[in-house]
């Protein structure tokens, strides 16, 4: 079982927790069920429980397999079904390697869980599917498919403006004032 207590967090920053803990908690209560996502223990505003899933992050596994990728876009798909955006699968440390080899994803702070799937949904439902491309093209570019290498090359407008704008600033107010350097698996790297 993994823990995560709102009262932890700076007092400051308790509000920005509790919402991440809440949506998280939606997330998972909307995705019961689905092999390879934590399971939602309990979520008292305060408190959030999920279950564990044994494995290693992206990073450290390095997945190689075509068949890790093949699951994956599996489970992506699921995820979308049932009306959930993850919006933070960049981050390699967000899928896991389970220990049987097929993948899984935790971190569902900042999901989208309206659950309507009109045109913004599918905008963000595409960039989680280019996150995992892009994992793909590190690990296991033999076996990335025409349409796949396509899809790399044409990131969504708000990914590009996100880059070219906000992005900077997140990295700005993570860092210095959170101290939270993620740079998706790749350590400290100063760009």
């Amino acid at each position: 079982m993994i823990r995560r207590d709102i009262r932890a967090a700076r007092w400051w920053a308790r509000v920005f927790a509790q919402r991440a803990a809440a949506r998280e908690a939606r997330a998972l209560a909307k995705l019961h069920g689905v092999d390879g996502v934590p399971a939602l223990l309990g979520w008292n505003g305060r408190e959030l429980l999920r279950g564990y899933i044994a494995g290693q992050p992206m990073q450290q596994a390095q997945p190689r397999d075509p068949s890790y990728y093949r699951d994956a876009l599996r489970l992506l798909a699921q995820l979308h079904r049932r009306g959930i955006v993850h919006n933070d699968l960049a981050k390699e440390p967000n899928w896991l390697v389970r220990t049987d080899g097929r993948p899984a994803l935790v971190d569902f702070q900042i999901a989208w869980t309206r659950g309507r799937r009109g045109r913004l949904f599918r905008l963000l439902a595409r960039e989680d599917l280019r996150h995992l491309l892009k994992h793909k093209r590190t690990y296991c570019m033999h076996a990335l498919t025409a349409r796949q290498q396509a899809m790399l090359q044409t990131p969504a407008p708000h990914s590009r403006l996100w880059r070219a704008t906000g992005k900077r600033l997140y990295k700005l107010i993570a860092r210095r004032i959170f101290g939270y350097w993620d740079n998706e698996g790749k350590g400290r790297v100063r760009d």
